[in-house]
């Protein structure tokens, strides 16, 4: 077995590496930003849950039903910077996803493996579907391996003798901010806890930097941890209810395997595996392989989507790219052989990439990609269970939202200015009233009891006069309200099935029931 060279953050090889990472993040972000540019040319809008980070972004918050609250911060800074510009919207997340590129080189310096080596992981993790798709558009996903990928750094740097000070500081810093990103953060922190446990490295867990580190990272967090207990542990009934009614794909073992190596690229799993398998094998660097192993049976055992595994990949990646290195260094005629084939290799590995581009990134317009997936006997399968569309719904869920704003204002505008004076928007879940708060002008408030629109409150929206999206018959509204008419459609046909069957209702003179401001509870959906 190759015995693995000690690195110090103060090595030589550190600012080459440095180098070669910014390489390639930045090809990484040009590519996000030239993707976001053409999107918007072609066609495709804002995805349905931007509009509900947005919104999220106009309420700061140290919480919130469904996510962490860093998204928020990411949704506000963006739009104060960008306004509504497509691109401005995504840039941070593209910046994110760069983010994760470059540790995945800092990640395999850190493992020995030189320029060669780095190369090679952060070439997979750079064409990588998983991550082309989420670093593509407004999200707390895009940001999950900045935050995970650091601790990781920061504890190989610490078992090889840098300064446990610092590098615990390090930690408790991204684990905490990674808390506040997405509570998913919690599962890889138990893991990466479990599987230093069972290693010999677990000598680190017990010192008073380590100490300091974790009380760093609860510190941090502490504040989502306080609005969860004041709003009775929202995000908690939230998973309950999705786990209750079925919300999410539940995968069985061996699916869910497979689609790790779908989302992350066929050849990519020659690279990810092979790192796996060297970690596995290496007792001083076990505890790695340990912490991947504990966390995806974890999410297999949690009927999680199969996506959630995917920030903690890149450090499989570059203990592949380390392996890699390894096989090849003790033979001199396979490193001249490499020489002249890594040039073919690269192109190779970025044509499949250019050929598989498409699935996961809006590139082309609906009527080609219908033809594309065909052509390739694409699976149009989604991973919430019951959505169904023409096209798949990470596509269909950026069709539609103009349309219905643009109905909406016209219904506003044709009523009598007494009506319009107390009218009031009842929107059915977070798209919805997220397109009209962010794409409607001066339209009036738009409540909903989806997630967190539920906790922002009725915003004296009563039942005089109403203007609801609902997929419910008229005979529904004409049993509560004296008036009921049809004032639009939401039928996008290339929008999901369950918002095309909706129409935009005006009802005068609603029930009690109906009202808003004095029924608000029976209101509140979270899912």
């Amino acid at each position: 077995m190759t015995r693995t060279t000690v690195i110090q953050p103060s090595d030589p090889t550190l600012r080459p590496a440095l180098r070669l990472a910014l390489v390639f993040a930045a090809i990484k972000l040009v590519f996000h930003i030239a993707a976001a540019l053409w999107q918007h040319h072609i066609g495709y809008g804002y995805f349905r849950d931007e509009f509900y980070y947005i919104a999220c972004g106009r309420h700061l918050a140290w919480g919130y039903v469904d996510q962490g609250p860093l998204v928020a911060v990411q949704a506000r800074v963006a739009e104060t910077l960008f306004g509504h510009s497509l691109l401005g919207i995504r840039l941070l997340s593209a910046l994110g996803g760069a983010i994760r590129v470059a540790l995945t080189g800092l990640l395999c310096w850190a493992l020995g493996g030189r320029r060669s080596a780095q190369s090679l992981a952060m070439l997979f993790v750079l064409t990588a579907p998983i991550y082309l798709a989420l670093d593509g558009f407004l999200s707390m996903n895009s940001w999950e391996s900045a935050f995970w990928m650091p601790c990781i750094l920061a504890l190989i740097l610490i078992l090889r003798g840098s300064s446990p000070r610092l590098w615990w500081t390090v930690f408790g810093i991204s684990a905490g901010l990674g808390l506040l990103n997405k509570p998913s953060m919690t599962f890889f922190l138990i893991a990466l806890a479990l599987a230093l446990l069972l290693t010999r490295q677990r000598k680190v867990l017990f010192t008073r930097y380590a100490a300091w580190g974790v009380a760093l990272l609860v510190l941090i967090a502490l504040p989502n941890l306080l609005w969860q207990m004041h709003h009775n542990w929202a995000t908690l009934e939230f998973l309950h209810n999705g786990r209750v009614h079925g919300k999410n794909t539940r995968l069985a073992p061996l699916p869910f395997l497979a689609n790790q190596i779908f989302i992350l690229g066929i050849l990519g799993a020659f690279v990810w595996i092979a790192g796996l398998v060297r970690l596995l094998r290496q007792r001083e660097q076990r505890w790695l392989g340990l912490t991947y192993c504990i966390f995806l049976v974890a999410m297999v055992a949690l009927g999680a989507k199969d996506y959630y595994v995917a920030p903690i990949y890149p450090f499989l990646f570059a203990a592949g790219g380390v392996a890699w290195q390894q096989r090849f260094a003790s033979n001199a005629r396979v490193q001249t052989d490499r020489a002249i084939a890594w040039p073919i290799f690269t192109v190779v590995v970025i044509v499949l990439s250019a050929v598989f581009l498409p699935a996961g990134n809006p590139i082309l317009r609906p009527a080609a990609f219908l033809k594309y997936a065909h052509a390739l006997h694409l699976p149009n399968s989604d991973s919430e269970s019951g959505r169904r569309a023409i096209l798949p719904q990470f596509y269909a869920d950026r069709f539609g939202w103009q349309e219905e704003v643009d109905q909406i204002t016209a219904a506003v505008e044709r009523l009598s200015p007494e009506d319009r004076a107390q009218v009031g928007i009842i929107a059915d879940n977070y798209g919805e009233a997220g397109a009209l708060d962010f794409l409607g002008h001066d339209l009036p408030p738009v409540v909903s009891g989806h997630n967190n629109y539920w906790l922002w409150g009725p915003h004296n929206v009563g039942g005089k006069v109403l203007i609801v999206i609902s997929g419910d018959p008229p005979q529904h509204f004409q049993n509560l309200c004296q008036k009921v008419q049809i004032v639009g459609d939401m039928n996008h046909p290339l929008a999901m099935p369950f918002e095309q069957r909706k129409k935009i209702y005006l009802l005068h003179n609603c029930s009690e029931a109906q009202s808003p401001e004095r029924n608000w509870a029976k209101y509140k959906f979270y899912y």
